[in-house]
């Protein structure tokens, strides 16, 4: 057979996570419900018959964008695992991991939407209460389960404030609000300055 272009390989384990990974796009941006067959064949650059092909349902497809994101979750707090092992789980530690997520626009993006979403769709909230309990659990041992729901609940409203504001979250006041819920001493950097 001569051809001057050559055939491409068929990968439909490649489409199928394709097309998963663009749900759970969709499922961030627009929720679970509003996520449909359409939408997730033009993000995946997909036919829209491919959606249905490698997914039995809406539902399914749903649910498999869900599980994407549980495995993000879970990969996510392995890495801040892993950094509070070595390094501790101090309000200075917490506060440059927050920076550090705070300053990846996919990321905050993401953990936004998430958020947002959560209110509204109570598959999309499950994913929120697993973010919640895993900082708890990550947290609970160095602070007790008490500081260490509250520290939980403060990071999820650093997420709520980053999509309401404009400005950037200054760093400081990340780290006195731990500081202060962690029973921490005042952080150096907290030292009010003729300006407060």
């Amino acid at each position: 057979m001569v051809s001057g272009t050559p055939r491409r390989r068929r990968d439909p384990e490649g489409r199928r996570r394709a097309i998963a990974a663009a749900a759970a796009e969709l499922i961030i941006e627009v929720g679970v419900e509003a996520t449909t067959h359409r939408m997730v064949a033009a993000r995946a650059d997909v036919p829209l018959g491919a959606t249905t092909h490698y997914f039995d349902s809406l539902d399914d497809l749903r649910s498999a964008g869900l599980r994407l994101l549980v495995a993000e979750v879970d990969a996510y707090f392995e890495k801040v695992s892993a950094v509070l092992a070595a390094r501790g789980t101090s309000a200075a530690v917490l506060t440059d991991l927050v920076m550090a997520e705070l300053a990846d626009s996919r990321t905050a993006r993401a953990d936004g939407a998430v958020v947002t979403a959560a209110v509204h769709d109570p598959r999309v909230r499950e994913l929120a209460r697993r973010w919640q309990e895993r900082a708890i659990a990550l947290l609970r041992p160095g602070h007790g389960a008490t500081r260490a729901a509250a520290a939980a609940l403060f990071l999820d409203g650093l997420t709520w404030h980053r999509l309401v504001s404009d400005a950037p979250l200054d760093r400081r006041v990340i780290e006195t609000g731990l500081t202060a819920i962690l029973g921490e001493g005042p952080p150096p950097s907290a030292a009010p300055s003729p300006s407060d």
